[in-house]
């Protein structure tokens, strides 16, 4: 059933075509992710998804009769003198009315109690019960405590909340509410790594139908079946989650680019023929050329690949080494007066390590950034840098200079002139009179684009960075992320990004909370981040992972028993593929020959090449079907 959709839709603002044409249904039950670089339209495209008052300049946007949607807010909020479980309660409206009705009840039937009073409770109690009027109050503390906010910080008032904890409280009550139709805009930006975990979860299980979006490549492959891609002003809705969708974009663009090759090589043999029979100039050559001419008319012509939108290019700078001891922490410590955060923390980087710093909001990890990057002392304890270390430090919260243009700010701590600058800024997407904008009007992203560009011109061998993936749309994360692959030096980064981590990780710093001592909150892992979840797998550190695994634990036989069957099931559908993908590669060969071998015969041709077409792109499907099977075994 079709719940949500558009039709036909377009936005322009003035001369400039935002999107058009755009039509994609959503049916019951599907988790559909929106991607884009930043300024493709996907939140213009949501709120024109929940705004009612916001109308497209063409097409229209179609709801399902008597269905509801929830949408979570960039600025959230809420009544004055609202406490966080308050504002979590809120949501059941019903059942606290209900249960200040029961509770008036009771007390009149202490006072004089009569059958029809009895009858009246009964019923309300029954219904009551029914709607889980026993369980809400639970099931709010829950949510909210899975979300990351402690015990006792749910008496707290919202106004005392950060804007970020605000958001992850609107987050909790649409999550409470569950409509038909859910819309998440950026909702992975203010949650850690268990948070994001718990989140994950409870939108695989919710029967509300959800449209994301979101940077956060690794919650979208978990959380959703589909995407719905913004690009070049139009739309296309893929059958896969963000992994699959890309390689199935890539194999797509691979087809369609040799598609066109093909037919202008034809097109361009065609016209040589035509131009030769011209330059001969008889009547039958004349004929010849007109009929070639009429061929080439009549064909449906293969539109060309539109390009990609335009990317990030940079790489860092190679520098001196350093000495194979960057960094040595010895029983480091810091606290407030109502709080330590860690104490006697020590470890060691040598050169070449990529240092991936994890752990919950407000554990310490930029704190501890902050003291090695000069920002912040330590309470005991000490470190020390190594020979000849060299350190570049990029900071989540970008201190730039707001009333500085885009050019003074990087111009004025390096030595290039104003075109080297202007050809640097524009691979990081500043072009033009961009340049000249001042600081102050930056978007997020754009503000993280100019910290990097600052940052590449540091000739550093080590770099500290601070949630660098923050802001960078999906394209940009990947580019950084090759570009601090190919790095030559030292790498320590805190990130809730786990794609980010699993890409970089050669070792993991893990801030594990509260839950344990402040000796116990700070664990260093010598491996990637695939093995350290594996290891932390078997080696919980909260009494709830404990209880997650010994759940888990109860299933690893049921799960290996279907297991088993699906591999066999599925090595026998990839012996019957790579059977039909042989067949079907000789049958192009053979058709490969007699394109030779008919290179004067434009109507046979014409069928050769209609039925090569057919069969690659059957051998294509084939292979697509060929790798997900393989990666499902893997």
């Amino acid at each position: 059933m079709i719940v949500i959709g558009t039709e036909n839709l377009g936005v322009s603002f003035g001369e400039t075509v935002l999107f058009h044409d755009v039509s994609f249904s959503v049916n019951q039950g599907e988790r559909i992710a929106i991607v884009g670089v930043n300024g493709a339209g996907k939140s213009t495209l949501m709120r024109l998804l929940h705004d009612e008052g916001f109308l497209p300049h063409e097409g229209r946007v179609f709801l399902a009769k008597g269905k509801t949607v929830g949408f979570l807010e960039q600025l959230p909020k809420f009544q004055e003198g609202t406490t966080v479980l308050g504002a979590a309660l809120s949501v059941y409206s019903e059942l606290l009315e209900k249960e200040k009705e029961l509770e008036d009840m009771t007390r009149a039937m202490k006072e004089s109690p009569t059958d029809e009073l009895i009858h009246r409770y009964s019923s309300l109690q029954s219904r009551f019960t029914d709607l889980g009027g026993y369980e809400f109050r639970g099931r709010a503390r829950g949510t909210l405590i899975g979300l990351g906010f402690p015990a006792d910080m749910l008496d707290r008032p919202v106004s005392s909340l950060s804007g970020g904890q605000r958001t992850i409280l609107q987050l909790s009550l649409l999550m409470l509410r569950e409509p038909d139709v859910l819309l998440l805009d950026e909702p992975t930006n203010h949650l850690d790594i268990r948070s994001l975990e718990w989140l994950e979860d409870k939108l695989t299980r919710i029967r509300s139908t959800v449209l994301v979006i979101s940077h956060d490549r690794y919650f979208l492959d978990r959380v959703t079946t589909k995407t719905l891609e913004l690009e070049n002003g139009k739309a296309k809705l893929y059958n896969a989650p963000y992994a699959r969708y890309r390689e199935q974009k890539k194999a797509e663009r691979e087809i369609a680019m040799r598609h066109y090759a093909n037919q202008q090589r034809e097109i361009a043999r065609m016209e040589a023929f035509i131009e030769q029979q011209k330059r001969w100039n008889r009547e039958r050559n004349i004929i010849a050329a007109e009929s070639r001419q009429k061929a080439i008319d009549r064909m449906e012509k293969v539109e060309r690949v539109a390009p990609l939108p335009e990317a990030l290019s940079f790489r860092f700078q190679k520098t001196t080494e350093s000495g194979n001891d960057v960094l040595v922490v010895k029983d480091l410590a810091k606290g407030y007066s109502d709080q330590m955060l860690f104490s006697h923390l020590s470890f060691t980087v040598k050169k070449g390590d990529r240092l991936l710093i994890t752990g919950a909001n407000g554990s310490g990890k930029s704190t501890l950034l902050q003291i090695l990057t000069g920002n912040l002392s330590a309470s005991c304890g000490s470190f020390r840098f190594g020979y000849n270390v060299r350190v570049g430090y990029y900071d989540q919260y970008q201190f730039l200079h707001d009333d500085k243009t885009v050019l003074e700010e990087i111009w004025d701590e390096c030595a290039l002139t104003q075109t080297e600058l202007r050809s640097l800024l524009a691979s990081f997407l500043f072009r033009g009179d961009d340049v000249f904008k001042k600081v102050a009007v930056l978007s997020g992203g754009e503000r993280a684009r100019l910290s990097l560009a600052k940052l590449m011109q540091k000739k550093v061998n080590l770099l500290i960075l601070d949630e660098p993936t923050n802001h960078l749309d999906v394209e940009s994360r990947e580019v950084l992320e090759d570009a601090l692959a190919s790095f030559e030096g030292t790498i320590i980064a805190v990130s809730h990004d786990r794609y980010f981590i699993k890409k970089l990780a050669t070792r993991i710093l893990s801030f594990e909370g509260e839950a344990l001592s402040p000796e116990e909150r700070v664990f260093c892992f010598n491996g990637d981040y695939e093995a350290y979840l594996a290891y932390r797998r078997d080696n919980p550190v909260s009494p709830m992972e404990k209880e997650e695994t010994k759940k888990a634990d109860g299933a690893v036989k049921e799960e290996k028993k279907h297991r088993d069957k699906d591999d066999r099931r599925r090595a026998a559908e990839i012996r019957k593929i790579e059977a039909q993908i042989a067949q079907l590669e000789d049958e192009i060969g053979e058709i490969d020959r007699l394109i030779g071998e008919n290179a004067a015969d434009y109507q046979k041709l014409q069928t050769l090449y209609q039925s090569r077409t057919e069969k690659s792109e059957a051998c294509d499907r084939l292979w697509e079907r060929w790798s997900a099977l393989e990666e499902s075994d893997a």
